[in-house]
């Protein structure tokens, strides 16, 4: 049985300060799901900033984003802080946040899944299982659940 692909434009913020992981997880998504928008965070403290329009997207022009993915090890603000403090604000906490990281210490995972993350993926090694990943990512997250993007 085939999957069908989602044709529905699907909005996905990643942050992760390594350009070349942006870079190749921005076309594996594309290899499977090519309506998917993705913008790129290069911290935490960016990605608070672009949740919240403030600092250098203040007068920025973008909704919230229908799925984070979250790199653990950056500079300024890891992920670890920044995931902490979006599931503690309540005008961003219904938005789902994936950890996809390098690391696979039992604390980070278990952490992460405190801290309210709905995923935990350790980063794969090669391409192609980046974009094997990014197909159950893409599946399960557009064509199975439903996301609700309620502001209370």
């Amino acid at each position: 049985m085939v999957q069908q692909q989602s044709t529905k434009p699907i909005r996905i913020l990643l942050a992760d300060d390594d350009e070349d992981d942006r870079f190749l997880t921005r076309e594996a998504f594309q290899h499977h799901f090519p309506a998917t928008s993705m913008q790129f965070v290069e911290d935490g403290e960016e990605l608070i900033e672009y949740l919240r329009r403030t600092g250098r997207y203040e007068n920025a022009d973008h909704g919230l984003p229908e799925l984070i993915l979250l790199d653990l090890n950056m500079p300024r603000k890891d992920g670890r802080e920044a995931l902490q403090e979006i599931k503690k604000d309540p005008s961003l906490r219904h938005v789902p946040i994936i950890v996809l990281s390098t690391s696979d210490a039992q604390d980070d995972i278990e952490n992460s899944y405190f801290w309210g993350a709905n995923s935990f993926i350790t980063k794969p090694t090669s391409y192609q299982k980046l974009i094997d990943v990014t197909k159950a990512i893409g599946n399960y997250w557009f064509n199975v659940v439903k996301i609700s993007m309620r502001l209370d």
